[in-house]
């Protein structure tokens, strides 16, 4: 498991060099403000507001609008100083401080010696402080981290003479201005879903290296595994034998000649292979050296659902040309290709139907698939407190609700190791983006240094793990920023372009392929492709932009649309070849609200959690923004009073709970309603391959666009998700302006699929209508492909009953294989659908009834007098828990089986007793 990663380490890279690492993680700092009236134990990695709040200097930055009431901790400078260090050597032939990440301006001193300034929080800093040690008493051993305030020193960037500025209503503020000025997490500065605390402080590991002479200290590692003759973007060619490259960034002094062994070894710690790397090359920073890899000597990895997730341990040892051992690294790799495919047609795909432009999809191991999948924002927005546990927690939810892709947010921080290693072992693909989004940025000289030394530690350093899927320059650059630049100043629009190239373009992909044969690149998270790809070139390459062609597909969309009549409008979704980003906003569970909002704050308009909702007004965004943030609050509302009875309870608190369930009904509905959109192109001519709605997780309790809370509770959305994103499924598509009504069988399997579709219609009563309707049609579908079995036109259908008193139950029963599996299996999906909005709807009451087995550890819900809608088990706070299915409908005697998991529980097991189950019909109920 995750946990096990470097005890594993520490046996496979078991060799002893003469390098002493002493680890500054600790409890041993002190953390004080710049007059010295606050002075507190610190922490290390920590961040001030942490520290600040566990020594209850100030309260938890979570409660009510304390990320507005404490906006005076990212205004003022913090200073870490730690306790003297002990341990070190005044023999040592060199002595360094290491820093795997400060945020984000940093003044370093030693021995109270100025070392070093930084201004960047995604870079690994490293100094020779041999000098200053050499004169300095074991008292005064002594490290200083002067932490300046981010917001201030944006501001102070952008006013110096000289510097950028862009037209009005390009760059998109929330909370602090001139985000796009630093090289600091850019949603610390607030985002549309999140607070903005704009923190301070060490928030990763930091260690103190002595080496002795001809010894060295590996602090980066990139291990590239490819296709011989492999290029970036490129489908490569599976027969061909696989290539490792292992380069060791390293400090200290490595003899000119050096030589590197490597061992692979599997999961039980047999090897593999082993022997010399060949073709070694040494700089002053780095050595590498690489070696071929048979296909018969190493299984496959695969993501989720499509194969197992075999991984590998690969030890590098360093030695120096006389045979002395210096030193080792070891990684847990796998073997796989994975690339975005963004080619033109083919005349072979034209002949099947596909659309001309490009493709836009992703192939692993030499397979298209189809990307089931969310979008992954920061979980928390003070990174020292995201466990390893937490991610488990979160990723096992990801593998539950049927995903195998999450594309991680460009805007936040770029995923930890250990996030990785679990993506690794579950087969979650990461795409990944550089931090930037929804802005322009400077392209001077300093700027761009910076970018590309925080590129280049990135990009190594996450290149070993077979879950890294993508790099993407940023966050909706072409899709929204350039077009708001041409909406705003278009005679400018050349001059800017040009700019977003030398950085995503000119700086940020050369770093790719420099750096790495097996991912792809992007400059833009959603865009329209390329020209022409040339990885060796300064302009490596040549965006299409807007020069399209009427008919053709080129790449991803994305899409948002806050009028709530979009729900089921296929004509409104766009067509494309896949979507990363699609979706509308809910609230919170009563339960979540209640952790961090004050019980008179409990109702759907109170101040508190209208300022939470910062898709509102003054939450930060300007209304100008492309998505229309004028009243995030009343787009929930209209929503709600659009489709589904209205809640109007006596009590104020369930009235509240009711509300925030019916804006999760309407988010789930209409998610659902895109997937199933976006999944039926795979058998389209646009050929959609990948479908990622926003976003999987909360970063705290607020109005969001989340399936999965801040607790970890699941919303209705990803009970919803999990259902529709199932291997295969059947799915209605209503066109309201000629009452057309179809369904289609959709699979992402890899070989055809055969079955049996079954229609019934019922009143809400749970009588069956009889209609001209088939009651059955068989059906085979082919690999990742959809095909339509129910054509009817519901004025002909329903014209002897009321469509307010109709809904439509469809299921299949089919039989296929699993990719990389011979087995038969057989693959059941349910669907409804009503006739009318079930505002409209002649709801009756289902007559619920829920019992508990001990002996199955199960639920049992019957639907006893009606046919039951948003069939909902809720449990009390104290505990996070899953089940099978939710948010599900049942006919009328109809029963459902439903297990659970618990991922946490502090009730002791009580919550058992406070599960409750309800459906749309009780929205309304006092």
């Amino acid at each position: 498991m995750f946990w096990s990663v470097w005890a594993v380490w520490t046996v496979l890279c078991h060799s002893v060099s003469a390098e002493k690492v002493i680890s500054l993680v600790g409890n041993d700092w002190t953390v004080s403000n710049s007059n010295g009236s606050i002075s507190v134990p610190g922490h290390l990695p920590s961040q001030a507001h942490l520290d600040l709040y566990a020594q209850d200097v100030i309260g938890d930055p979570y409660y009510n609008l304390n990320d507005f009431e404490l906006r005076w901790v990212a205004y003022s400078n913090w200073t870490y100083t730690s306790a003297p260090i002990s341990g070190l050597s005044d023999d040592a032939s060199s002595t360094w401080l290491r820093f795997d990440g400060l945020d984000t301006f940093a003044t370093i001193k030693f021995c109270g010696e100025y070392v070093a300034s930084t201004n960047n929080q995604f870079r690994q800093w490293h100094y020779d402080v041999s000098d200053i040690l050499s004169s300095c008493s074991e008292s005064h051993r002594i490290i200083t981290l002067d932490f300046g305030s981010a917001p201030k020193i944006a501001n102070q960037i952008a006013n110096e003479p000289g510097q950028e500025t862009w037209p009005f209503g390009v760059e998109l503020v929330y909370e602090f201005f001139n985000r796009w000025f630093i090289r600091k997490e850019q949603s610390d500065f607030g985002w549309d879903w999140g607070p903005a605390f704009a923190p301070a402080g060490p928030w990763q590991p930091a260690y103190v290296v002595q080496l002795d002479e001809d010894d060295i200290h590996i602090r980066n590692t990139d291990i590239d595994i490819y296709r011989r003759g492999q290029t970036n973007g490129i489908p490569p060619d599976q027969s061909q034998p696989w290539v490792v490259n292992a380069s060791l960034d390293y400090f200290g002094d490595l003899p000119e000649g050096a030589r590197l062994h490597y061992v692979l070894k599997d999961a039980e710690e047999k090897t593999i292979c082993s022997g010399q790397l060949e073709s070694v090359n040494t700089t002053g920073s780095t050595v590498t050296g690489m070696v071929s890899v048979d296909d018969s000597e190493v299984d496959l990895w695969w993501p989720s659902q499509l194969g197992p997730q075999t991984l590998y341990w690969m030890t590098v040892d360093v030695y120096s040309p006389a045979g002395k051992y210096l030193t080792c690294v070891t990684k847990r790799v796998g073997f796989r290709t994975i690339v975005l495919n963004q080619t033109p047609i083919s005349d072979e795909q034209r002949a099947l139907g596909i659309a001309p432009g490009n493709n836009w999809h992703f192939e692993v191991n030499g397979h298209e698939f189809y990307a089931k999948g969310s979008n992954f924002i920061p979980p928390d927005a003070f990174w020292p407190r995201v466990t390893p546990h937490r991610i488990n927690q979160l990723f096992e939810s990801v593998i539950d609700g049927n995903q195998n892709m999450l594309r991680v947010w460009a805007s936040g921080a770029y995923s930890p190791d250990f996030m990785f290693d679990i993506a690794d072992e579950k087969g979650i693909l990461l795409w990944s983006e550089f931090e930037f989004g929804d802005a322009l940025y400077p392209v001077n000289p300093a700027f761009l240094n910076n970018v590309r030394e925080e590129a280049e530690y990135q990009v190594r350093r996450c290149n070993h793990h077979p879950s890294l899927a993508l790099w993407a320059g940023g966050n909706e650059l072409e899709s929204l920023e350039l077009i708001l630049l041409n909406d705003s100043a278009p005679e400018q629009l050349p001059k800017y372009k040009a700019q977003y190239e030398k950085l995503f373009i000119d700086t940020l992909a050369p770093v790719v392929f420099r750096n790495s044969k097996s991912i792809s690149y992007t400059p833009s998270s959603t865009s329209n492709g390329y020209t022409n790809l040339n990885v060796s070139s300064p302009h490596p390459i040549t965006q299409r932009f807007y020069d399209v062609k009427p008919g053709h597909y080129y790449s991803d969309t994305d899409f948002y649309n806050y009028d709530p009549a979009v729900l089921g409008n296929n004509s409104a979704y766009p067509v494309g070849r896949f979507s990363n980003e699609f979706g509308y906003h809910s609230m919170p569970s009563l339960q979540s609200w209640r952790s961090q909002v004050s019980e008179d704050q409990l109702s759907f308009n109170s101040s508190v959690v209208f300022l939470r909702d910062h898709h509102n007004p003054p939450g930060g965004l300007n209304t100008s923004n492309y998505r229309n943030a004028s009243a995030g609050q009343a787009q929930m509302t209209e929503a709600v009073q659009l489709w589904y009875p209205v809640p109007d309870k006596k009590d104020p608190i369930a009235n509240f709970s009711a509300w925030c369930h019916a804006t999760q009904i309407f988010q789930a509905d209409l998610y659902k309603s895109e997937i199933e959109f976006y999944r039926r192109g795979s058998g389209w001519p646009e050929r959609q391959l990948g479908s990622l709605y926003w976003q999987l997780e909360d970063i705290w309790v607020a109005p969001t666009w989340a399936g999965i809370e801040y607790s970890g509770r699941w919303k209705i959305l990803h009970y919803i998700a999990q259902d529709i994103y199932s291997r295969v499924i059947i799915a209605p598509y209503y066109n309201s302006s000629t009452s057309q009504l179809t369904a289609s069988i959709t699979s992402d399997l890899w070989t055809p699929v055969s079955g049996t579709a079954e229609f019934s219609w019922y009143d809400w009563a749970g009588h069956p209508l009889d209609t001209a309707t088939p009651a059955s049609v068989p059906f085979t579908v082919g690999a990742i492909n959809s095909t339509e079995v129910l054509d009817v036109n519901l004025s002909s259908t329903l014209s002897d009953f009321e469509p307010n008193d109709a809904v439509l139950r469809m299921t299949l029963t089919a039989s296929g294989t699993l990719p990389n599996s011979d087995v038969k299996q057989t693959f059941t999906h349910e669907n409804w659908f009503a006739a009318s909005p079930l505002k409209n709807a002649q709801l009756r009451d289902p007559g619920l009834e829920l019992s508990f087995s001990n002996s199955t550890q199960s639920f049992n819900v019957t639907a006893t007098r009606g046919v039951a809608a948003w069939v909902w088990l809720d449990y009390p706070a104290g505990a996070v828990v899953t089940f099978d299915s939710n948010g599900f409908w049942l006919a009328k005697g109809e029963s459902r089986v439903v297990g659970f998991k618990v991922k946490s529980d502090d009730t002791g097991g009580a919550w058992i007793d406070g599960v409750t189950v309800e459906s749309i019909w009780n929205q309304t109920l006092s």
